[in-house]
């Protein structure tokens, strides 16, 4: 049987993130849902990305807007996750 360390994605477009391989601006979480980024971050974490991890990297008032629009869609995520 296959497992995920043999998937095999191809490498993000000229012009994407190179992290999540999806357009957006640096400043912005990354998608989480990207198959490119679930699989790297398997590789890496040895467990999937959650929202939390996906806007590590992004400024505070960035991380409040981006949970407040996921709450307004039923998709909770807690601040004190995302700053780890």
């Amino acid at each position: 049987m296959n497992s995920i360390e043999e998937v095999k994605v191809v490498p993000p477009v000229q012009g994407s993130c190179p992290i999540c391989a999806t357009k957006h601006d640096p400043g912005e979480p990354h998608d989480r849902d990207s198959l490119y980024y679930q699989n790297q971050f398997w590789r890496k974490h040895t467990r999937f990305p959650t929202w939390s991890d996906a806007m590590s990297h992004c400024k505070e008032s960035v991380k409040d807007d981006f949970i407040m629009r996921m709450k307004k869609r039923g998709i909770e995520i807690h601040k004190e996750d995302a700053d780890k």
